[in-house]
């Protein structure tokens, strides 16, 4: 009777020491024999792989142990590894290294310098100012500078808008942009004035190793021109003409163009700034005779909002800026080979941001303004509470014509 019950108690403890079964997909166990093959990986790597193997062929570790050379407790270890996170779960887990050299007060004062003083003599920090301020060396304050993400030498512009009507103008755009109507063309408009025909003093230097493009500050100008052009924002293809000026004679003309290139029983909405030429009596006269278009205004101040000005930075960045041109024509010729090109395979841009997220960025934004001591009239954060606290997204065509706005 007592041997019985060793026997049975030497069962139970082999039962608890077998190792836990381990299955491969195809994938992996492809990707395993590969590695196990390889001349070239890291050794570790190599025998991880192996181990795993093996295990999934039925071995136990004391088997793979025996065969591989090793330890049945590492075994056991990897095998477990690879159940946890699979493939990935053979792979060393971060170290903690050397202990830190610049301790977290310094780091912390290094960080609250930077972002919350200014030297005596200059706008910003470079290294050396900073380090000789607080006694550490200029790479000290280099590697905390890149861990942070901080970079004193750089500025971007900004500009909040105090439309009074912000909130109320986002809400009546972002969702041309979300949720299109259907049964109508959705279009991106605006004027890309004073567009110069520049010409370039003297040639550029060739390009070579270690050298970029080259031009010269100085440039004889030949003119400008103006280019009217929208962006279908469902498919990204542009409507676009040139002319002399930009007044509300030419606004409408742009018009009549948009009107004969769009499908006649589609109704149109006008993404657009608020720019005068868009508002005179005369415009509102057309419109009141094309009643298929629906005027949307951008807030002031939120050209951001508008896709079209989008393509005019690319415009500008890949056609105009390093272009050479010894009259307007040229410059208009370029401008129309790159629409047209555009055409061939237009690629519209994608709008996730919702109008809740945007004003509610917006208006931290603004509360840390005043936080810093802005103390004019906030008349858009005003706009921006009330439209959160109603908490209804608008229509999508105001029940008042859109095409007839009231002044911004």
């Amino acid at each position: 009777m007592t041997e019985t019950r060793e026997g049975s108690l030497d069962i139970a403890i082999h039962m608890l020491r077998r190792a836990p079964k381990l299955s491969l997909s195809e994938e992996q166990r492809d990707d395993l024999e590969r590695f196990a093959r390889s001349r070239t990986l890291e050794a570790r790597k190599v025998e991880r792989a192996r181990i795993v193997l093996r295990a999934a062929s039925g071995q136990d570790n004391q088997e793979i142990a025996e065969a591989l050379g090793l330890c049945r407790q590492t075994v056991g270890h990897w095998r477990e590894c690879f159940l946890a996170g699979g493939i990935h779960g053979l792979e060393d887990r971060p170290r903690s290294g050397r202990p830190a050299r610049i301790l977290a007060p310094t780091i912390n004062e290094i960080v609250r310098w930077t972002t919350q003083s200014t030297p005596l003599t200059a706008t910003h920090w470079s290294t050396r100012t900073l380090a000789a301020e607080l006694q550490v060396s200029f790479s000290t304050i280099g590697r905390v500078w890149r861990a942070y993400g901080l970079k004193p030498h750089l500025v971007e512009s900004f500009k909040l808008s105090n439309d009074p009507r912000f909130g109320e103008k986002l809400q009546d755009v972002v969702p041309l942009y979300l949720h299109p109507p259907e049964g109508a063309v959705v279009i991106s408009v605006d004027e890309k004035c004073q567009i110069q025909a520049l010409e370039r003093t003297q040639p550029g230097l060739p390009w070579k190793k270690g050298r970029c493009g080259t031009m010269t500050h100085d440039y004889k100008r030949h003119g400008t021109t103006t280019l009217f052009a929208g962006m279908n924002v469902a498919d990204g293809t542009v409507i676009s003409t040139f002319m002399p000026t930009h007044n509300h004679q030419d606004w409408i003309r742009f018009l009549r163009l948009i009107h004969k290139q769009t499908p006649k029983d589609k109704d149109v909405h006008l993404i657009l700034d608020n720019y005068g030429a868009h508002k005179t009596p005369e415009v509102h006269a057309w419109l009141a005779k094309h009643k298929r278009f629906h005027l949307h205004f951008t807030p002031t101040s939120s050209s951001w909002l508008n896709q079209v000005e989008r393509f005019f930075r690319d415009l500008t960045v890949k056609c105009v800026r390093r272009g050479v041109f010894h009259n307007v024509k040229e410059l208009e010729q370029s401008i129309q080979r790159y629409i047209d090109e555009h055409n061939r395979k237009p690629k519209p841009y994608l709008w996730t941001a919702k109008a809740k997220d945007i004003l509610e960025k917006v208006k931290r934004a603004w509360h840390v303004q005043i936080a810093r001591g802005y103390d004019k009239a906030t008349r858009a954060l005003d706009s921006i509470e009330r439209c959160l606290s109603a908490n209804v997204e608008p229509p999508l065509v105001p029940p008042e014509r859109s095409a007839v706005p009231a002044p911004a």
